[in-house]
């Protein structure tokens, strides 16, 4: 049944890409797993659904990030309809740091590669402050949502000061190596899928260049004048946005027990939502611009907004799960592996981890299925352990923040305000054209290793 495993994934693709329905495409691809996991059983299948739907709440980290994704937007509403977004926009254009497109471009950019620590943090400040920068110079949230997304994961995983670092070395700390964290740092320069896709975001900013389905939403876009709330004061988006941003990094810091880096990012990035909403809650409450129902009235209101996000997120989480259990990653993992020339290691453990995460929308997965395999394979054939760690880490990110399913775009779409298949449509073009120049950089690479 090996075969098999990769079609509920292709299914989802097909489905998305024909009927542009991502519900349809997730719930599909989720009946066929499901089915294919009782022997073929349709009947039970359906039941199947049901079951591995609920089976996404037992996990605390799956309920923290979908409440975490609703209560987004209460503090979006709250901001945005306050007025306060509008006056960011207004004092961030006057005092010239985003007065033009590109200083806009390269603000948001810069956000989303100085916030580190946690992708989700990363995506949400980022997206919240680029909104209203972007509307204002005209470009597309379609392309908001490229910058941030390629400014989380690729970030995070060339940084490695973060859970992704902490990750990686638990990985590879069980296979023998004097320093493993020696092998962990030296996949940095190797990594190149993440540096070319921040070579790609800064090039963007600074030339104001795009190409392919990007170039047509920013056309579309450019002829769209929305009017917004009148702008009121600049303090109702950043004190909250800075006080979320901030107290996510305390509670990391203190799950962590002092090291950021072992926080609990999921439970402290829901506290530091509730929190932001409540100090913006407090602001409008105090300055007499909403009373408390109106208040509860417009946090009900942002979080019906997220509800058709969410429910997108929910169905992608609970199909992950059936496709780890169907063994669709294992699968792709073992073409990978059978009889491949020493040089080759580099690329095919990079391509290898690129479908792996797109098709199961997960790096985490990816890496838990192939640094197992890419170690011990780096060892017999003689290749640096560093360079095909970077190879599995890099085909992973490839996945995560351009998957139709992955956890990472769907927020990147969310902060950014971005119809999901649209952002995954225009961002795979130049995911997809990086990857490329990646595999001929792999290719290299190898034939220098042996």
């Amino acid at each position: 049944m090996d075969i098999l495993t990769i079609i509920p994934p292709v299914a989802a693709i097909i489905v998305a890409v024909v009927w542009r329905n991502v519900y349809a495409a997730l719930l599909t691809a989720l009946f066929l797993s499901e089915t294919l996991i009782a022997a073929f059983n349709p009947g039970m299948g359906l039941l199947g659904v049901a079951d591995r739907n609920m089976e996404v709440f037992a996990s605390s980290y799956n309920a923290h990030i979908l409440v975490f994704c609703l209560l987004i937007g209460a503090l979006i509403a709250y901001m945005r309809d306050s007025g306060g977004v509008s006056a960011m926009a207004h004092m961030l254009i006057r005092s010239g740091v985003a007065g033009s497109r590109r200083k806009a471009e390269l603000a948001v950019a810069a956000t989303g590669t100085v916030v580190f620590i946690e992708t989700n943090v990363s995506l949400l400040s980022s997206g919240v402050l680029g909104r209203p920068l972007y509307d204002a110079h005209k470009l597309s949230r379609e392309r908001l949502a490229y910058i941030i997304d390629s400014t989380s994961a690729p970030v995070s995983v060339i940084i490695l000061l973060n859970g992704w670092g902490a990750y990686a070395l638990s990985l590879v700390a069980d296979y023998g190596f004097d320093r493993p964290l020696d092998v962990v740092l030296g996949s940095i320069p190797w990594n190149f899928y993440a540096i070319l896709t921040l070579i790609g975001v800064y090039f963007t900013a600074i030339s104001g260049k795009v190409f392919g389905p990007m170039k047509t939403a920013d056309q579309k876009v450019s002829a769209i004048t929305e009017a917004g709330p009148e702008p009121t004061k600049a303090l109702y988006m950043w004190l909250p946005l800075v006080i979320m941003v901030g107290a996510a990094l305390g509670f990391m810091a203190w799950t962590g027990n002092g090291n950021i880096t072992d926080g609990d990012g999921a439970r402290s990035i829901l506290w530091a939502i509730c929190l932001a909403i409540i100090v913006a809650a407090g602001l409008l409450f105090f300055n007499k611009v909403y009373s408390g129902s109106e208040l509860q009235e417009k946090a009900f209101k942002g979080v019906g907004e997220m509800v058709p996000m969410v429910a997108v997120l929910w169905f992608s989480i609970a199909l992950g799960g059936s496709l780890r259990e169907l063994g669709t990653g294992a699968y792709i993992a073992s073409i990978a592996a059978e009889s491949i020339p020493a040089f080759t290691v580099p690329v095919v453990m990079f391509i290898a981890a690129a479908l792996t995460s797109f098709m199961t929308g997960t790096s985490w997965g990816t890496y838990g299925i192939l640094v197992p395999i890419a170690m011990p394979l780096a060892a017999a054939l003689g290749i640096p352990p560093s360079l095909a760690l970077a190879a599995v880490l890099g085909g992973g990110v490839f996945g995560d923040h351009c998957s139709p399913i992955s956890d990472t775009s769907l927020i990147a779409s969310v902060a950014s305000g971005s119809e999901h298949l649209s952002h995954v449509r225009t961002q795979l073009p130049y995911a997809l054209t990086t990857a490329g120049i990646a595999c001929v950089l792999y290719l290299v690479a190898g034939l220098a290793a042996v």
